[in-house]
């Protein structure tokens, strides 16, 4: 079944809210602040994993750093765009109209529940490759351990930052969903270079969640979004691929 993979998906990141809310609740501020950080160092860390892989190769038996032009040029011009756009604005809108319709006025951190959440369970490779692969094959196997990856992120999440982190279903399922339905057309511009351009402008983007989650929200991470479509755009250039 073409979508399946999208669905278990968004299943596990609801059951991973569901479960990750009920075991919150047993846990003092202290715990829960503490767990927010651990689970901010643990995005930190992810982020800095997938961007060094993408900046660093092995040349003569030594490490050599590349890319750097990519990153600067795709987070200047992401930014400039995002921010023209206000794609946090737009973000947190939408947050707060799913707040005030699921009938969670009450809940202090939903809306920056909700957009961590998605940030960070939306941007990267995988969620692009898996729905490809479910759209043109059926085959669900990377968005099935995705799901599994997922689960685990939004439960520790949801323990400190509450009940909005499983409403990042939403953006999944309809981007992951938008993807697998345009699969046909999104493959062939999906090359070796433009997945690796995507891979690593998505760490970076991860590692900005995670400064969040540890220091506050200082970086408007939504609003450097495009800089992923410019990622993939620049691999057909000369200079980007």
């Amino acid at each position: 079944m073409i979508g399946l993979g999208t669905l278990i998906n968004a299943a596990a990141i609801v059951a991973g809210g569901v479960l990750g809310r009920l075991f919150g609740r047993r846990l003092t501020q202290r715990f829960q602040d503490t767990l927010n950080k651990a689970c901010g160092v643990s995005v930190l860390f992810i982020g800095i994993g997938g961007a060094l892989e993408g900046m660093l190769s092995l040349q003569d038996g030594a490490l050599v750093s590349g890319q750097s032009m990519l990153i600067v040029g795709c987070l200047t011009l992401g930014a400039l765009l995002g921010e023209w756009i206000d794609l946090e604005d737009r973000f947190e809108r939408f947050g707060e109209w799913l707040k005030q319709k699921t009938g969670n006025e009450g809940e202090r951190g939903f809306v920056d529940a909700f957009v961590t959440a998605s940030l960070t369970v939306c941007i990267g490779a995988m969620a692009v490759v898996g729905a490809i692969e479910d759209g043109l094959f059926g085959d669900y196997s990377i968005l099935a351990t995705k799901a599994v990856l997922d689960l685990i992120i939004i439960l520790v999440m949801s323990c400190s930052m509450g009940k909005g982190c499983a409403f990042s279903a939403i953006p999944v399922v309809i981007l992951q969903g938008t993807v697998t339905l345009l699969a046909r057309f999104v493959r062939p511009v999906m090359t070796e270079a433009a997945l690796a351009n995507l891979s690593l402008i998505g760490s970076i983007l991860i590692f900005c969640v995670g400064l969040n989650l540890v220091w506050g929200r200082r970086v408007r991470v939504a609003n450097l979004l495009p800089s992923i479509v410019l990622a993939v755009i620049a691999a057909f250039l000369p200079f980007g691929g």
